[in-house]
């Protein structure tokens, strides 16, 4: 047995290897925010080893805010409070400890010094804007000490689906999906009612905080010490009532979490050059989630 998840492990690696960024990915805009680059800055992070960046794995990400009207621009080196202040919005996605790039096992550090940590977190708190992701290890250990210090607990672990293959899929009608000022976005035309996603991992979010994403009793948090290897021995327990994506607002700015990177941005796996993320076919709505978000954190969709 533990040779099959070997093997399933070495499968899956390959095809992480071998994830490109789609760039032909365009969906309709129903409502551009702002005129072609007279938006708010954005930054994505690609300073602490990330696995996806703008010109990457986000390239779809990013291509679709600069069509909202966004500038997006890479922010490379260790957050400073001068660097920060420059930009309205920071995306932080799946950041890793350069102990973690080739190794994906126990243990696994923070992606950020405990001086950075603390410049963000005052950011934030002056006004500014995060939006965190951190997928399954070892990519939630990374940034498990950045999202502590807003409140949220990251498993570092991954939360499987024992009764699907392929993507998760939260709705309104099962109610793992949550009606709220995100979900709901700016106008009728923007509501989302189901989002896929794919893998990531389970946290849990302070008081303060508002759910989007709820994983429901079919899904088990198994952590392993070694990334898709899941022999008899890890540990596992019922995810039921984690969340895979939270926001709340932090003194007079505001934070969003999500622990999954791979739904907002579209790529082709493997050799067949399979669809993932936002052009997977269970996933159209994805591409809207991922717009109200940036509007709300944005403040243009106002706080309920």
């Amino acid at each position: 047995m533990k040779a099959f998840h070997i093997i399933i492990y070495l499968m899956i690696s390959s095809v992480y290897a071998q994830q490109i960024g789609d760039d032909y990915y365009k969906p309709e805009l129903k409502n551009k925010a702002y005129d072609s680059g007279q938006g708010p800055i954005i930054y994505i992070d690609e300073g602490h080893h990330n696995f996806h960046t703008k010109e990457g794995r986000y390239k779809a990400f990013s291509n679709l805010l600069e069509r909202d009207g966004y500038r997006v621009k890479s922010f490379t080196g260790p957050f400073t409070t001068s660097r920060l202040e420059s930009g309205n919005i920071m995306v932080i996605s799946n950041a890793l400890n350069a102990i973690n790039l080739e190794n994906w096992y126990l243990p696994n550090p923070s992606a950020f010094t405990k001086k950075e940590i603390s410049i963000i977190k005052q950011w934030v708190e002056n006004g500014g804007s995060l939006f965190l992701i951190a997928d399954h290890m070892p990519m939630a250990g990374a940034a498990e000490d950045l999202a502590r210090a807003f409140g949220f607990e990251m498993t570092n672990g991954f939360a499987m689906d024992t009764l699907e293959r392929g993507p998760s899929v939260f709705s309104l009608k099962n109610k793992t999906l949550v009606k709220n000022e995100i979900t709901s976005g700016k106008y009728a035309s923007e509501a989302v009612t189901e989002i896929a996603s794919f893998t990531g991992q389970a946290f849990t979010s302070p008081e303060e905080a508002k759910p989007i994403l709820i994983l429901d009793e079919s899904h088990v948090n198994m952590l392993p010490d070694t990334a898709w290897v899941f022999d008899g021995n890890i540990e596992k327990y019922n995810a039921k009532g984690y969340h895979q994506g939270a926001y709340r607002t932090f003194g007079n700015g505001r934070i969003v979490v999500f622990g999954e990177a791979a739904m907002f941005t579209s790529q082709l796996a493997g050799k067949n050059r399979v669809r993932f993320g936002m052009s997977h076919e269970l996933a159209k709505q994805n591409y809207q989630l991922l717009l109200n978000i940036i509007h709300w954190l944005d403040t243009t969709i106002p706080i309920k």
